[in-house]
């Protein structure tokens, strides 16, 4: 009886806690009025629930009447029905990659953890709401642990303070609140007021204890201004936590006013990671080693994966998990610049990071992202010509994928246009400009003036001789400034991102087009993204430009992307 139970759809529940609950939304307990349903505990059982389940049919219903929206993306990961944001607790478990999202249901448009899973990174399968609202009134942003038997989520319940959620079952369809509320509440229970903040939280594990950090920013900084803290807590049982200290070392990368919002810490290569969301800056990352002693994270870098505002139109809020090979697969939500009915924001593709050196990260497309490719077009290689455009007439289309290596030689800039209308009405730039960027400055040396004072005047004049050469950072930019005619489009400021080359290194680009986002990766080293609306339905072009001097395109590869959806059935 249990067992059958069980594998009932709990519908008249739901509906009997809707009209209990009328009005009570924004009230404790919060109730969620979106249906709810129990699964069994075997795969086979969970998938043969699913194809009846009644929110996949009204997923796929919602996909299959929204298809036709010329803006929503083909192959980036769009919310079935209603809008999202954040990722969320993205990983992998039992040959699933899991990607949880914020979602606003329409019958109850708090957020929900939204839920998808992909065997490949690209193609995602829909499933049913995994965590709803109740005791906290929102289910905000957070981070996801696997461990053999289980898989922990942690995240900010709005109201109530960070909850853990935990799942083991084939899919994650199940989930239950540790202690049924906040583990680490949002109010003081002493009457003094915290020592930290609670917001977005992230979770590890280490030596048998668990670690969560919590995102903040306080009026440590000049003249009291506020900077970005981040808050350390451990347990051994998920439900009793203990605040330890600030987290972060040696952080001079983040700018006075950024936070550490969606914060999660995972070892890269033989180092560590923190990407997170500044709501000033947007998506940025620090890099350094893990002082697992003290537990502190000790800051040698960092950097960014926005290069501008995340609204409008911009890369927003990250979601990461180790890929198991020294790498971190990452994945943000993307933000719109145009209303666009009933959906709203988008994923972008999924990256993987790995170290370059020391320091230097590597972003590259995560996924298989080349099972999508139909109709390949090539452009063999030729000179490109000073302060010509090329328009290249067989490579067009708004669903697409361009590689290309060209040889700058002497050229200072190269400019690609995607999008681009036949009379250049509308088009997206992307430009790259050679050593064009910010050198590495000077290298003083302590104690120079000292030792001059004494020196002998020969060692003196050696000491003063210019410094050598030192190399400048190469520039890409992605500019929207004339992606759209609509009057409804907001446009933003151009995405420019500084990268390294080495002598004599090739520019290489791997361009996504998909609809309503442009996604440039360059040299394997850098990515800039956008989203953009062109209105026109020419606005499909592709076309080359060297500026100043001759350039040589070596190659360009075009394919057409297929849906990473069945939504025809």
């Amino acid at each position: 009886m249990k067992k059958i139970f069980r594998c009932i759809p709990i519908v008249i529940m739901a509906m009997l806690g809707y009209f209990l609950s009328f009005g009570q939304a924004d009230k404790p307990p919060y109730i969620s009025s979106v249906p709810k349903y129990t699964f069994s505990n075997t795969l086979p059982e969970q998938e043969n629930e699913l194809r009846n389940n009644p929110l996949l049919k009204r997923f796929a219903g919602s996909r299959k009447k929204q298809s036709s929206d010329r803006y929503r993306p083909l192959y980036h990961f769009v919310s079935p029905e209603s809008t999202m944001n954040d990722p969320n607790g993205l990983s992998f478990w039992q040959g699933n990659w899991h990607l949880f999202y914020q979602a606003y249901p329409p019958e109850d448009r708090r957020q929900h953890w939204g839920h998808a899973i992909s065997k490949d990174l690209i193609h995602w399968k829909d499933l049913p709401y995994a965590i709803y609202p109740g005791p906290e009134r929102a289910v905000y942003s957070g981070g996801a642990l696997v461990e053999d038997d289980r898989v922990i989520a942690m995240y900010h319940g709005t109201e109530v303070g960070n909850m853990v959620a935990v799942s083991s079952d084939p899919l994650l369809l199940n989930w239950e609140k540790v202690t049924g509320k906040a583990v680490i509440p949002i109010r003081s229970t002493t009457g003094f007021p915290l020592p930290h903040s609670v917001f977005d939280p992230s979770i590890w594990k280490k030596d048998g204890v668990y670690y969560s950090l919590s995102a903040g920013r306080a009026p440590k900084g000049p003249g009291g201004r506020k900077v970005p803290v981040i808050y350390l807590f451990r347990s051994k049982d998920l439900a009793n936590w203990e605040y330890m200290h600030e987290f972060i070392e040696g952080d001079r990368f983040t700018l006075v006013g950024d936070d550490y919002a969606c914060p999660y810490f995972w070892p890269i290569g033989n180092r560590y990671i923190m990407p997170f969301f500044s709501h000033m800056s947007g998506g940025q990352y620090l890099l350094g080693d893990y002082d697992k002693k003290r537990d502190k994270f000790m800051v040698t870098d960092g950097g960014k994966f926005n290069f501008g505002p995340a609204s409008p139109s911009g890369v927003h809020a990250p979601s990461a998990t180790p890929d198991g090979k020294g790498g971190v697969i990452i994945i943000f939500n993307m933000n719109p610049g145009k209303p666009t009915g009933e959906w709203n924001q988008i994923m972008s593709l999924p990256r993987r990071l790995t170290l370059i050196g020391k320091d230097d990260l590597r972003q590259e497309p995560a996924g298989d992202i080349e099972s999508l490719r139909y109709n390949h077009q090539v452009v063999k290689p030729m000179v490109l010509p000073a302060n010509k455009e090329v328009v290249l007439g067989n490579i067009k289309g708004s669903s697409m994928e361009i590689n290309l290596e060209i040889d700058p030689k002497n050229a200072p800039m190269l400019e690609l246009n995607v999008l681009r209308s036949s009379n250049k009405e509308e088009f997206t730039r992307i430009v790259f400009m050679k050593e064009r960027g910010m050198g590495s400055g000077r290298d003083y040396h302590f104690g120079e003036v000292a030792a001059l004072r004494t020196d002998p005047p020969a060692i003196r004049t050696a000491s003063s001789a210019p410094p050598n050469p030192r190399s400048r950072e190469s520039l890409i930019t992605l500019e929207t400034s004339y992606s759209s005619l609509h009057p409804d489009v907001h446009p933003r400021g151009p995405e420019t991102a500084a990268f390294e080359m080495s002598p004599g290194e090739n520019l290489k680009l791997r361009i996504f087009v998909d609809k309503s986002v442009v996604e440039v990766f360059v040299n394997g080293k850098q990515c800039v993204a956008a989203r953009v609306y062109p209105s026109r339905n020419d606005a499909i072009g592709v076309s080359i430009r060297s500026q100043g001097q001759n350039s040589e395109l070596k190659i360009l590869e075009a394919w057409q992307m297929k849906k990473i959806y069945d939504i025809d059935n």
